[in-house]
């Protein structure tokens, strides 16, 4: 396997990890005692953000398998298009464009909420503390272990 690929994956269970932890972490008063965090801090937000990153790593991934590299300007737009025409061709499953579908969406409202939109989109609320983020950040959790770990396998099963 390429190393670039190997990285690109590596840096994707690392952020799957590092979202996971965060997730509980926003859960467990004891962790947050041991931690020395205000125990209102959660961290559902960065549960979010790094859910979408593990996914968006693994396409890059995927892509590099496929001798296909993305780079700046857009691109995370770039890599979206690139891997969405393997689910169009039929050779990687709807169900992973959905997954990042989902994960692109909750990202790009994040992104609108930094730059001020909030009022235009109402579909999630992202406080800082809302315990409201518990289902959205749980279900990027499972979206992203799924996504990661079908992906990963196909990679290790061609590379």
């Amino acid at each position: 396997m390429d190393l670039r690929v190997r990285l690109y994956l590596d840096r994707a269970e690392n952020g799957l990890l590092l979202a996971k932890t965060n997730f509980e972490m926003s859960l467990s008063k004891e962790l947050k005692k041991i931690l020395n965090l205000p125990e209102d801090k959660t961290f559902f937000n960065d549960v979010i953000s790094q859910c979408y990153y593990s996914i968006f790593y693994t396409a890059k991934a995927y892509l590099l398998l496929k001798f296909i590299e993305t780079s700046p300007p857009e691109e995370h737009k770039k890599t979206y298009l690139e891997f969405k025409k393997f689910v169009e061709s039929g050779i990687l499953g709807r169900q992973l464009l959905e997954i990042y579908d989902r994960e692109t969406e909750k990202a790009d409202f994040l992104l609108k909420i930094f730059y001020g939109e909030k009022s235009k989109r109402g579909r999630f609320t992202y406080d800082v503390n809302s315990s409201a983020n518990i289902p959205h950040a749980r279900e990027s959790l499972d979206n992203a272990r799924t996504f990661v770990s079908l992906i990963k396998t196909i990679i290790e099963e061609i590379g």
